[in-house]
């Protein structure tokens, strides 16, 4: 398990949680996503590679900081 935490200045509502932690559970099924939204923050909990999720991130318009 690899703990992956990120800063995505364009994730702001839970609507954005949804999209994001969906697009992670592609990438892992099993991942754990928790978000503080207020500071824009997310970590991921899984077997992800960060190059991969960043990129996956980006192409969906979530831009990790």
């Amino acid at each position: 398990m690899t703990q992956i935490n990120l800063t995505i200045p364009d994730m702001h509502c839970d609507g954005c949680l949804r999209a994001i932690t969906r697009l992670a559970q592609k990438l892992d099924p099993q991942v754990r996503v928790s978000a503080d939204l207020p500071a824009r923050q997310a970590s991921f909990i899984g077997a992800l590679d960060e190059a991969v999720l960043r990129a996956a991130l980006a192409k969906a318009g979530y831009q990790p900081g």
